[in-house]
């Protein structure tokens, strides 16, 4: 035997072959359809924020960067700024988010893991028809019925726990009993309940959806290995519809952001950063865009379109989070 034969060979580097597949024209309509639309609807989002960037250059240039700091809106003097809107916005947006993300959470696990066959069926239209409900609506049922509900609530809230700084109502003294009401009343906790009850059916279809598809193998290789039900579902279903959970949430947000006139009817708009949540008064960017916009001066449009740009800026900059936490967590990665 020759020293050569003894010697072992390299194992031959392994190349992936290359597949072919012939695309008919079903296939070739179907992927420049799906590349056609991807295109559009980035386009649109660019000519839509091209179009805000125009008109609201003129205020931008006027305003520079106090636009950012000033809480006051007065164009036509000079003093304007969305310091006090933006704030009111996202405290409206986070409030209904804290409400609304448990609420959905609960009401998707309950139609997904326990309801009974009966009913899933009646629940899920339910909650689908509560989505699609108008938001005037809500609007007026925050302002004709939950607004005199939430007061004896917001002054429980504001006399027990006012060592938390959100929870303090200045103009209310616990001590008084001729203490009036009126304080707690057009609130930034009233909106942002308003519109968690808009945000929440919406949040709730899409991890309804997701919870429904965790795997039936998953499942109930953890009931047997001794899981309870509420085990199973911590084990399996959450961790797999994690991607669902922060979807619903992101896309709830900024339907939250964005909410004109549901806000508009149960707020008393003011222009100061309010940190009192349960006190009178706050603002949103669309609130403040609906109300000044039939009697705005070009100038004041051109404030006004300034300020759609910043809302429509933050909204992106959410949705774009949401994307990059989804990707990262993918449903079903951690099941």
């Amino acid at each position: 035997m020759t020293d050569t034969a003894l010697i072992e060979r390299a194992p031959a580097e392994d190349k992936p072959r290359r597949v072919k597949t012939a695309a008919g024209a079903a296939d070739r309509v179907f992927r420049y359809g799906a590349h056609g639309s991807g295109v559009l609807v980035l386009a649109i989002m660019t000519l839509v924020g091209l179009f805000l960037a125009i008109r609201g250059a003129e205020a931008i240039n006027a305003a520079g960067g106090r636009f950012l700091t000033e809480q006051d809106w007065e164009p036509n003097s000079g003093r304007f700024g969305i310091a006090a809107v933006l704030f009111g916005t996202i405290a409206i947006a986070l409030i209904a988010i804290v409400v609304a993300l448990p609420l959905a959470l609960g009401t998707a696990t309950y139609i997904s893991e326990y309801a009974p066959a009966g009913i899933k069926s009646f629940l899920v239209g339910v909650v689908d028809l509560m989505a699609a409900i108008p938001s005037v609506v809500y609007g007026l049922w925050g302002f004709f019925w939950l607004e005199g509900n939430l007061l004896p609530v917001a002054r429980w809230i504001a006399t027990n726990f006012a060592w938390i700084p959100i929870f303090k109502v200045s103009r209310f003294d616990p001590q008084d009993p001729l203490a009036t009401p009126t304080v707690f009343t057009a609130s930034a906790t009233l909106a942002g309940l308003v519109v968690a009850m808009m945000v929440a059916p919406i949040a709730c279809s899409v991890m309804r959806e997701v919870f429904a598809q965790a795997p039936v193998g998953e499942r109930e290789g953890a009931l047997a290995l001794g899981a309870s039900k509420w085990g199973m579902i911590r084990s399996v279903v959450y961790p797999f519809g994690r991607g669902g959970i922060i979807g619903g949430t992101m896309l709830g947000l900024g339907r939250a952001l964005g909410e004109t006139i549901a806000v508009y009817l149960v707020i008393s708009p003011i222009f100061v950063i309010n940190w009192e949540i349960l006190s009178t008064g706050t603002n949103s960017i669309s609130s403040l865009i609906a109300l000044r916009y039939g009697e705005a001066s070009s100038f004041e449009l051109s404030a006004l379109m300034a300020a759609g740009l910043a809302l429509f800026a933050v909204t992106m900059v959410v949705n774009f989070a949401a994307g990059i936490i989804i990707q990262r967590s993918r449903s079903g990665e951690s099941s």
